[in-house]
């Protein structure tokens, strides 16, 4: 058996236990329901079909159900598809659960807290501090294992803390270089700006968006937030301002869901370390999947781009 969906290729035969993602009714032209079930494990994901579903099935084969399968591994419009021979619900008899089929974080938790404490106590200004350590304390648990976002990047379990502090890690370096930047207005909106997401997504086993987080979106709540937490801690000054300013301009531009774009060069830089960040996340776990000499599938967020993993390693 091969070690999870990530390593299977067109033509594969499959038959083990995966996790249901999501799972949406449709109704295929001949007029007969059919459910599109997003199959995960740790390695990665899959779509699937099961044509001509009754009521029982949809009812049986919901978000966050572990299901035993056999198909195969065929192509759609470019992209792999799992051609379903049977399926059924795991049993307690199975001895699987469902976060056997959650992809973590390469780090784990103790460090990536570690760093984020680490990047704090730098901080020099006291009402940025105060911020920063206040929403740290109140979300701890749920930051440590929270997902950055539902696809694209770091979409797996601490992947938002593992966001957060390869953020920080690239800002520290950036400040060598370029020594005029606030290191702790920076560090401060590194750690702030995704926060929002707490709130936005569902939880960790089969985000989802909450229906706040689909109404307000995680830029608007942590910018609420940031506001009640000044008061709640009697803070008053410019600093609650700028922060503000960095989350809501974070996305860098409108159509990229920014109410504002960056006019602080913090805010320009946060922009840039988070576009940075995240599409390399998604290029070394797409390339992680391909052998020397192949493409990687067309990745959505990338232009919908294919990337090229060369024959030679630069590294040697």
């Amino acid at each position: 058996m091969k070690q999870g969906i990530g390593h299977y290729n067109i033509g594969d035969p499959f038959d083990y236990f995966m996790l249901i993602r999501s799972s949406v009714k449709g109704v295929a032209s001949n007029g007969k329901p059919f459910l599109t079930l997003m199959l995960k494990d740790a390695t990665g994901e899959i779509e699937a079909k099961l044509w001509e579903a009754t009521g029982e099935d949809e009812d049986m084969f919901q978000s966050e159900q572990v299901v035993k399968v056999t198909g195969e591994v065929s192509q759609f419009r470019g992209r792999p598809q799992l051609k379903i021979h049977s399926i059924r619900p795991a049993q307690a008899t199975d001895g699987v659960h469902a976060n056997d089929f959650l992809e973590k974080a390469p780090v784990n938790k103790e460090n990536l807290m570690e760093r984020i404490t680490e990047a704090i106590f730098e901080m020099k200004n006291p009402n940025l501090q105060r911020i920063v350590r206040h929403f740290v304390k109140k979300y701890q648990d749920a930051l440590l294992t929270y997902p950055a976002a539902i696809k694209n990047h770091h979409e797996y379990v601490s992947g938002l803390a593992h966001h957060i502090v390869s953020m920080l890690n690239v800002a520290a370096k950036l400040k060598e270089l370029y020594p005029s930047l606030n290191k702790d207005l920076l560090y401060a909106g590194i750690i702030l700006h995704d926060l929002g997401k707490l709130k936005e997504l569902s939880g960790v086993t089969a985000p989802a968006y909450t229906i706040e987080g689909k109404l307000k979106g995680h830029i608007s709540m942590m910018v609420e937030e940031v506001s009640h937490a000044a008061a709640e801690l009697q803070i008053e000054g410019e600093e609650v301002l700028i922060l503000q300013h960095l989350i809501l301009s974070h996305h860098g531009k409108n159509e990229w869901g920014s109410p504002k774009a960056p006019q602080i060069k913090e805010a320009e830089v946060l922009h840039h370390i988070d576009l940075l960040d995240a599409r390399m996340n998604m290029l070394d776990r797409s390339l992680s999947k391909v052998k020397p000499g192949e493409f990687t599938e067309r990745l959505y967020a990338l232009e919908n781009r294919q990337f090229y993993k060369p024959l030679f390693d630069g590294d040697e």
